[in-house]
């Protein structure tokens, strides 16, 4: 029997960019132009989206604006604003704002990673991560947690699946909202994406799960498949496929949110994101990082043209 669940009708997709899309950037982008990402994806349709994270600004200068970008925020009450938190005093600063709808914790599948990321060990994080769950709670809000490099550690290398599994089920035991697999250096491949999924799905039963990939060696669009097609609920992009992790070295862009779409609602799978809205942020954000993004889409454009199935009718 197929482990792979009925293609769904509809996913929902978190745009990251205004956080993990930005982070490794060397060049400091305006909180003004940081404001005009984040309302060219609401006008994209995004109703969930990482605006921030609250981390030491010495070691991810990009964020050191966390506060000035929630205090500008649009008022819109059919959106969640999700803050990236790794302890509880961030967790407090992002509360402190009263625009963070969703904390979301972070935890990580190897020791040595998690050290370099957050100063704490995988068991630590983990338990970190419900701390953080708990705090939102009781401040009326809600918490989800993230497991990174939960498919490779780059100091490390191969990551347990046994592993990753026994922290969602801990992780579950929290409450949280949300839990997420985040293949953070970009090494995962489908067949173990369809293993991890289903196996994490059984061990956290309702909780909904989300996905995060890095394109780091052109597998990230494969993933998201094997993942939608494997029951998972939600998924993570960046406008242009921009991104990475300041603690992993070699980690290049996320999934792209453009390409994303594309090919999600070519299969018949809705996303509520207007595509060439997209297409549109992501060329701006071209222009305000200075550089070609990664995204294919943006380059290539839709499928098809205006006016083309007309044409193809007439001649046919």
């Amino acid at each position: 029997m197929s482990d792979q669940a009925p293609l769904p009708a509809s996913i929902e997709m978190v745009e990251v960019g205004p956080r993990d899309g930005l982070q490794n950037e060397k060049a400091l982008v305006s909180t003004a132009d940081k404001l005009s990402l984040i309302t060219k994806a609401l006008d994209a349709g995004v109703r969930r989206i990482e605006v921030a994270s609250f981390v030491n600004p010495k070691k991810v200068p990009q964020m050191a604006d966390a506060d000035d970008v929630c205090a500008a925020l649009p008022h819109r009450p059919d959106v969640t604003y999700i803050g990236l938190v790794m302890n509880q005093r961030g967790a407090e600063r992002a509360l402190a704002t009263g625009r963070i709808d969703q904390l979301g914790a972070v935890c990580v599948a190897s020791d040595r990673f998690a050290m370099a990321n957050q100063g704490q060990t995988s068991d630590e994080s983990v338990e970190a991560a419900k701390a953080i769950i708990a705090l939102a709670r009781d401040a009326g809000k809600s918490g989800q947690a993230t497991i990174g490099a939960s498919f490779g550690c780059p100091f490390e290398g191969e990551v347990s699946e046994d592993r990753v599994v026994a922290m969602a089920a801990a992780l579950a035991e929290a409450g949280p909202a949300e839990i997420a697999l985040a293949d953070t250096i970009g090494v995962g491949d489908p067949a173990r994406v369809t293993r991890l999924v289903t196996r994490v799905r059984a061990a956290i039963g309702p909780i909904p799960l989300r996905l995060h990939f890095h394109n780091t060696r052109g597998t990230g669009l494969a993933n998201v498949w094997a993942g939608v097609t494997s029951g998972a609920t939600t998924i993570d992009a960046s406008l242009g496929g921009l991104g990475g992790c300041p603690f992993a070295p070699g980690a290049a862009g996320n999934v792209s949110t453009e390409d994303v779409v594309y090919m999600l609602e070519r299969a018949g799978v809705r996303t509520g994101l207007d595509l060439d809205q997209l297409i549109s942020a992501s060329q701006w954000l071209g222009t305000i990082m200075q550089k070609p993004l990664p995204g294919m889409v943006s380059r290539a454009g839709t499928f098809p043209k205006a006016g083309e199935s007309e044409t193809a009718k007439l001649g046919a």
